[in-house]
């Protein structure tokens, strides 16, 4: 038969192939798909051995055994090597193929199975994944069918249930349920729940589940889908035993109180709850008496024979306490050196002798090792439903009739008498509406000129805080600058009126007025770690020179830590502000600050000048406090100047400076500028303001 058409019937071929010359044992023609398989081109294949293009050891003996066997012929599947070096693997078949002529042929046929094995591959690592995977989890995992017959589950699964080794249900078994149904506690009812689940393909569950050994589990069943529809259901199971057992520990833990083992606030909260509920179910009325103990000199026990004996302490009182209550009753620790007794049932007269009995049992000595001493307790009660609604207004109740027994003297007992609570809620409402004016831009500054005595020449300005409320209208402020240092707002305050007396000086300063504007600072403000830089902001943000602010200092600054006190004020000093000492004379007013620290100026407080100059004593200590401030190189002012003959008083003493209504009223800034400008006569110098607490 001609090559050529040897060569055409092997193209036409669909898959590799190669014919072996039964003579040579060389490969005589080879088609093109057999060429793509090995990566080769025809020179390379033509005239080698078959064994070099399909070199398995099996290949290797078949064609060394036929050059023997004209008839041998093999089918199997085999690796051959392709030119870049990766294996592929075929199905191979050598027939033996004789010509009419006499001529010997071997045809080899290939069937590339690569693709197919490296996608079997890849199936069997993600099917070893998928299992490493479900045993690795800490759940129980089972796979079923849409009839319940068991797919697939891990080691986890098998153990939780309990089945031997995991090999009591193979796949396809359906009686794994009655398995389960056996270990749980209704089985009936899991079974039905079980049987509406796999009648419900697409539903999803979560289940808790209680075993008969007191286990239990948490079952999340959810549907399994494949190109959307669903194929059976997955099963995950998770031992909540020990996280329930922990969460009950940490719940009775979170009730009781870890010294003395007694329930805890919130237990007691709990039963007030409780009892005041029966309410609301149509049981009689309760009524029950609460007594707030709290033990008397605690702290010095604990001072003088340490605090373990202290915890020795709680702890018997605790079991002395326990003996005088009843059965119904509820003892609690509510923190430190504080107990309470619910006594359920209880009006005036039982409550009257729960408390005696609390006295009786603790006037017993206690005894440690070779010491003994005495404890008594201070013991408030409130009666419910007369004193409080809530467990919180109840306490409080309690809570606030002992605190009237420590103030009288302490070892005894007190009922709960209701008073007006106006004025405490009048502070709490002005210090929420105080919050609320500085949020909402409420606060305004008017600013009092102050004047220089001989010349009435205008030499500065002091700013004052204002607040008008909405409701309220205007507020003063001596009613809330005190609140506020009280809670600490002050800072805040204190910050603001800085920032914008600074705004407004260097206003006035573009508008070719100059006029030196102070503010006065609380001891709190001053003492902030960054006040000194606060200060330095405010200027360098407005652009005004340092020489135009003053800070009006109490002498309350003076009474903590002078040399932290004497740092921040020459830091201040350092930057160009003017400091001063504000109502002079009624505070610490000792002599060695005026001369250590670097103030420039002494303010004579309103009630050192209202006298003036009629009252002996005040004309004495202005002249005293002018005299010294001259002596001392100070600048010294009076304020709450209203009359001439108080002007001229302190004029004819020596006072630099005056300001007060006889002069004008604290003005808006623009009021301030008319009533100025005319004037003309402005000096740079240095003044002084309070934040708003004086009055002019």
């Amino acid at each position: 038969m001609p090559s050529s058409l040897i060569g055409a019937l092997l193209e036409g071929l669909p898959e590799p192939a190669w014919l072996v010359d039964g003579d040579s044992l060389t490969v005589s023609v080879i088609n093109r798909a057999a060429l793509r398989l090995l990566g080769l081109k025809p020179e390379r294949a033509l005239g080698q051995s078959p064994a070099a293009l399909c070199g398995s050891l099996e290949d290797e003996a078949f064609w060394q055994g036929a050059s023997r066997d004209p008839f041998a012929r093999i089918r199997s599947d085999t690796v051959l090597t392709h030119s870049d070096g990766q294996p592929r693997w075929v199905s191979r078949s050598i027939s033996p193929v004789h010509t009419p002529g006499g001529a010997r042929y071997w045809l080899v046929l290939l069937h590339d199975q690569t693709r197919r094995r490296r996608a079997e591959a890849e199936r069997e690592t993600l099917l070893a994944e998928l299992r490493a995977t479900l045993e690795s989890t800490a759940d129980g995992i089972l796979v079923v069918d849409l009839s319940g017959r068991v797919r697939s589950f891990n080691r986890r699964f098998a153990k939780l249930w309990g089945l031997p080794g995991g090999l009591t249900h193979e796949p396809g078994d359906a009686g794994i349920w009655l398995s389960l149904q056996r270990v749980m506690r209704d089985g009936e009812q899991y079974r039905l729940r079980i049987e509406a689940l796999l009648d419900a393909p697409l539903m999803r569950s979560s289940d808790v589940l209680r075993l008969a050994d007191g286990r239990v589990l948490e079952q999340v069943s959810l549907p399994q889908m494949s190109r959307g529809e669903p194929i059976g259901r997955v099963f995950s199971f998770r031992d909540l035993s020990e996280k329930l057992a922990a969460h009950q520990r940490i719940e009775e833990l979170g009730r009781s109180d870890v010294l003395t083992g007694a329930p805890n606030r919130r237990a007691l909260a709990d039963r007030i709850v409780q009892l005041m509920a029966a309410v609301e179910t149509g049981e009689p009325s309760p009524v029950f008496a609460l007594l707030h103990l709290d033990l008397d000199r605690f702290k010095q026990i604990n001072d003088t024979l340490g605090h373990s004996y202290g915890d020795r302490v709680l702890r018997e009182v605790v079991e002395r306490l326990r003996g005088a209550v009843g059965a119904n009753d509820t003892l609690a620790r509510l923190g430190g050196d504080e107990f309470a007794l619910l006594v359920d049932g209880a009006q005036m007269f039982e409550a009257e002798a729960a408390a005696r009995r609390v006295q009786q049992v603790l006037a017993e000595p206690f005894t440690f090792d070779t010491l003994s001493f005495t404890v008594t307790a201070s013991c408030g009660v409130a009666l419910y439903p007369g004193d409080g609604g809530t467990p919180d207004e109840l306490m409080a109740s309690a809570e606030r009739a002992m605190h009237w027994v420590k103030e009288s003297g302490r070892a005894g007992f007190r009922f709960h008498v209701p008073r007006k609570e106006v004025d405490l809620l009048y502070r709490m409402r002005l210090d929420h509406d105080m919050r609320q004016a500085l949020a909402q831009g409420r606060f305004r500054l008017h600013y009092q000129p102050q004047v220089e005595l001989g010349s009435d020449r205008v030499i500065g300005a002091e700013a004052l805080i204002r607040w008008r409320d909405p409701q309220r209208g205007e507020i003063s402020p001596a009613e809330f600058i005190p609140l506020a240092e009280e809670s600490g707002f002050v800072v805040a305050i204190g910050d603001w009126v800085l920032r914008e007396a600074v705004a407004q000086a260097a206003h006035w300063l573009s508008r070719g007025l100059r006029m030196p504007v102070a503010v006065n600072v609380s001891a709190l403000q001053f003492q902030q770690a960054h006040f000194v830089q606060t200060v330095a902001d405010a200027l360098r943000e407005s652009m005004l020179p340092a020489s135009m602010l003053e800070l009006e200092l109490t002498e309350g600054v003076l009474l903590g830590d002078a040399d932290e006190a004497l740092k921040r004020m020459q830091a201040l000093d350092a930057l160009g502000v003017t400091l001063s000492i504000d109502d002079f004379g009624t505070g610490y007013s000792s002599l060695a600050y005026l001369k250590r620290f670097p103030i420039r100026r002494l303010k004579i407080d309103r009630s050192f000048v209202q006298g003036l100059p009629g009252d002996a004593s005040d004309v004495g200590i202005a002249n005293a406090i002018v005299q010294m401030g001259r002596a001392l190189g100070l600048q010294v002012i009076a304020e709450g100047v209203e009359t001439e003959a108080q002007r001229d008083f302190l004029a004819q003493a020596g006072c630099h400076e005056f300001q007060g209504f006889l002069f004008a009223r604290p003005l808006r800034p623009d009021e301030f500028e008319q009533r100025v400008r005319p004037r003309r006569h402005v000096v740079d110098a240095a003044v002084s303001g309070w934040l708003g607490l004086a009055n002019g």
